[in-house]
């Protein structure tokens, strides 16, 4: 063991005296040379100049091959070393290593911020605390209409970023586009349906009409997208056989689309008469 250590040092110093050798040769030509062109007063002072850079760059690339060369053999062994750790570490932290990707992609991205309402991997609810490693969500549900807290708080690692595609739902920050769904039979009055709804949606949208408008014509000139109009409208989609649905879609502040949501379901209900086989209304909100 001692003459194998032995060996070593002996390797190392020889290398190390090999390389101040190396540097003491370069620094003489390099002097030589410098000290020859000072004393031509034929050559003119822009040739001395280029002549000088051009002889300091090539000096400077035989100091680093002669120092590849020297120390090559020595750091071969220290690369395989140094490689087959890497390699270990590696394969240890790789969880950690992509939940300090994803974290770099959210923020690369922009993905989602605090406070946004998001979807990944099946959970959904408002981010309330995201670091390097993991991002923690209030959950809202029930399923993908409700909104309100289920006292739950999911905290998912920054690598679901990479597995999952990720839903922004308030993307566009103080207002958003919400949708409400109320299912009908074909057997009722779908024409009456269509216009209580979108009068109830009118009526309870009119204070952020607006000021939905001037927001989202701000996002056309920041995003360079088309603003969406605003005003309250009524699609209408035949799902199944016998199943009407009203879509009706209006503008709302993004933090409170339950409160709009309820006052337009109410008002239609009350003015609305439905046929006894008739199943009770649902809401969907998706962004739009």
């Amino acid at each position: 063991m001692e003459d194998v250590s032995n060996i070593s040092t002996e390797i190392l110093l020889r290398s190390g005296l090999s390389t101040l050798a190396l540097m003491a040769l370069v620094f003489l030509i390099r002097l030589g040379i410098h000290h020859t062109l000072l004393k031509s007063p034929e050559i003119s002072v822009e040739t001395r100049r280029r002549w000088t850079v051009s002889i300091r760059n090539l000096l400077l690339i035989l100091f680093i091959l002669g120092m590849i060369f020297i120390w090559a053999p020595r750091l071969q062994t220290f690369a395989v070393s140094i490689f087959a750790v890497a390699v270990a570490l590696v394969l240890a932290t790789k969880e950690l290593i992509a939940c300090l990707s994803g974290s770099g992609l959210r923020m690369l991205t922009k993905a989602y911020a605090l406070g946004d309402r998001i979807e990944i991997g099946g959970i959904r609810g408002n981010v309330v605390d995201h670091n390097a490693l993991t991002t923690t969500i209030l959950e809202i549900g029930p399923g993908q209409t409700s909104h309100q807290y289920t006292g739950r708080a999911m905290v998912i690692p920054n690598s679901f970023i990479f597995e999952h595609p990720i839903t922004n739902e308030t993307y566009t920050k103080k207002f958003r586009l919400h949708i409400v769904t109320v299912p009908l039979s074909t057997d009722d009055d779908w024409k009456t349906a269509e216009r209580l709804l979108l009068q109830a949606g009118e009526e309870e949208a009119a204070p952020y009409i607006e000021d939905a408008r001037a927001y989202f014509k701000k996002l056309e000139g920041k995003y360079w997208l088309d603003a969406p109009s605003v005003e309250p409208r009524v699609t209408i989609q035949l799902p199944e056989p016998g199943r009407i649905n009203l879509l009706l879609r209006i503008p709302c502040p993004t933090q409170y689309p339950s409160r709009l949501e309820q006052g337009i379901i109410r008002k239609f209900l009350a003015e609305f008469q439905f046929t006894p086989r008739f199943s009770s209304p649902s809401v969907d909100c998706r962004q739009v």
